[in-house]
């Protein structure tokens, strides 16, 4: 499924959250589609300022498509595919969504993108509250997050016995 609409070159980006994941199978796909250019990155999708992708986004030019493999990999929230989606379309860039069939140059591409965003939005706030709900029922067990602290309480026992007996106590 590729818009017929394309004159220009395809655009493949391709995304994964973390530096332990691999962008081997989205990379194989677009290739696959015949993308001439593969932008690619290991960030957060929550990230709106993904270097990677604001060069995609800068790159291509009217009658070029963008492919992704899935829409969760280009935004995660309804507000930035919808930001990202109006940019394309200023430039006369055709977006396509391999995995979920999506090509924006048709009226049921363009109703599949909305609804799919829509439910991306909702499925990455469920995370959100479960992941919430998991932070509180820890804290609540006792389980502490983030480093540990510099100062024990045993020097802040012999700081205080310094400062009692009249001692001056440097920073260092």
């Amino acid at each position: 499924m590729m818009s017929k609409h394309s004159t220009g070159q395809k655009i493949g980006y391709a995304r994964v959250s973390s530096s332990g994941q691999s962008l081997d199978v989205q990379i194989d796909k677009l290739k696959e589609t015949g993308c001439e250019k593969i932008y690619q990155e290991k960030i957060s999708g929550t990230d709106q300022n993904r270097p990677k992708l604001l060069e995609c986004l800068d790159y291509v030019r009217a009658g070029d498509t963008l492919i992704v493999t899935k829409l969760d990999r280009i935004a995660r929230s309804v507000l930035h595919l919808k930001q990202i989606a109006d940019q394309l379309e200023k430039k006369k860039v055709d977006l396509v969504v391999l995995d979920q069939k999506i090509d924006t140059t048709t009226s049921q591409g363009k109703l599949m993108f909305n609804m799919l965003s829509a439910f991306a939005e909702f499925e990455n706030d469920l995370r959100k509250e479960r992941q919430a709900d998991g932070i509180k029922k820890a804290l609540e067990n006792g389980i502490k997050f983030g480093r540990p602290g510099k100062v024990d309480s045993h020097l802040v026992i012999g700081v205080k016995s310094y400062i009692n007996k009249g001692v001056k106590v440097s920073k260092t």
